[in-house]
């Protein structure tokens, strides 16, 4: 399995729209980060993790020609805003798949009520087809079994996924004991670290660091970073050796 990662960034990506902050201002690409999702391929088959605004300009960077589903973590925007952009896969593919908790789907629902309208659908809007998911019970993509890891982002439920030794947590805080378990084993895992002081929905670098050492990955690559967190390269220096900062484009093969 190849994983790249298409962005790395916060909510509003690094550097954010006005700042004057340092990072910000930085020339070097690895503190320029958009949009938290990763693309996941192996055979012929490509699956991407979440959707967010930048999705259209990854797509575009990894030359990517075809996507054989989509899994969604949650609903929030920076997760969800590309949803349309999907319509060159659908013209391409037909009714692209999407992986999500009842709960996000009713949000799509609401916020692209136009992509699922039934009757006077407007021509070249995109189809999805609708796989509900939930901690609960594994499902399968391109012959490779998932497992679904509910972890709480505040006081929303957010799903990880662990495929083969790949697992992937972002936009976590807390995590239950019996979800951390389904981590254990794992070769590479994908965990997010906002920046070093708390935050009430997003794991700090310490609070991530912590996760890391009880799931002991062979390699920890740290996601959804905000610019706070500090300047790629010095940050880097800081972690423990198995602990990286992952960045846009970086490529891993599993």
């Amino acid at each position: 399995m190849k994983i790249t990662f298409l962005g790395t960034g916060t909510s509003q990506g690094i550097p954010v729209i006005a700042s004057s902050h340092p990072v910000c201002k930085s020339d070097q690409p690895k503190d320029k980060r958009l949009r938290v999702s990763v693309l996941l391929s192996w055979d012929t088959f490509n699956f991407v993790i979440d959707c967010g605004p930048d999705f259209r300009q990854q797509m575009l960077r990894e030359n990517c020609n075809r996507v054989d589903g989509i899994l969604l973590t949650h609903e929030h925007s920076d997760h969800t805003a590309g949803l349309d952009d999907i319509r060159p896969f659908y013209f391409r593919q037909g009714d692209i798949p999407f992986y999500a908790h009842q709960r996000v789907f009713r949000y799509l629902h609401q916020r692209y009520s136009y992509i699922f309208e039934t009757e006077n659908k407007y021509p070249g809007t995109p189809t999805i087809q609708e796989i509900e998911i939930s901690k609960e019970n594994t499902f399968v993509i391109g012959g490779k079994t998932v497992i679904p890891i509910e972890a709480m982002h505040g006081n929303l439920s957010v799903l990880g996924f662990r495929i083969d030794n790949f697992t992937y947590l972002t936009d976590v805080k807390t995590i239950t004991e019996e979800e951390l378990e389904k981590a254990k084993g794992t070769k590479i895992l994908v965990i997010n670290a906002l920046r070093e002081e708390p935050h009430h929905s997003h794991l700090s670098l310490s609070e991530a660091l912590v996760i890391i050492e009880t799931i002991k990955p062979e390699k920890a690559y740290l996601t959804h970073i905000s610019h706070l967190l500090g300047f790629h390269e010095e940050v880097e220096k800081s972690l423990p050796e198995n602990v990286f900062l992952a960045y846009d484009t970086l490529k891993i093969t599993l």
